[in-house]
């Protein structure tokens, strides 16, 4: 009896997560979406005024805004109740958005390997490594916020 009580608990903290990971990848999709927008917004109206470079720069605080507001709406909903969960979404979120960077940055508009690597770089002034920590975060940082966790 006590091994079925085991085994009914492993399956629902499965099925937990299976939900977690599930609903994790539909707020992306809406956080991919929103950054794609962004970017285009960016592009339209930020480049011109700045240059791309700059504009790339303030784009990195304001995503990460948008990244975070998405959260702070979608969190209480993803359902995660530990640490491990939340962290877990977040590195989805990460691994997700760094394949769309690269499949966007190389096939959609033709940036070579360097292109790609100066935008994580310090040195040459690429900050989407700070976006991309905040992404990785966001989840356990709302969930903490909310005291969700």
């Amino acid at each position: 009896m006590a091994n079925s009580v085991g085994v009914c608990y492993k399956w629902a903290s499965e099925l937990n997560m299976t939900t977690v990971l599930f609903k994790a990848c539909l707020i992306w999709l809406i956080i991919a979406a929103a950054e794609v927008l962004h970017g285009i917004l960016r592009v339209r109206l930020l480049n011109r005024r700045v240059g791309d470079h700059r504009a790339r720069q303030i784009g990195v605080f304001t995503g990460s805004g948008i990244i975070l507001a998405i959260a702070w709406f979608s969190v209480p909903w993803l359902g995660a109740s530990t640490t491990g969960q939340l962290l877990g979404a977040g590195f989805l979120w990460l691994t997700l958005m760094l394949a769309l960077e690269v499949v966007f940055g190389r096939l959609v508009f033709r940036a070579s390997w360097q292109r790609l690597a100066a935008e994580f770089d310090f040195r040459k002034g690429g900050l989407l490594s700070i976006g991309m920590a905040v992404l990785l975060f966001a989840p356990l940082l709302v969930a903490k916020l909310r005291g969700l966790v």
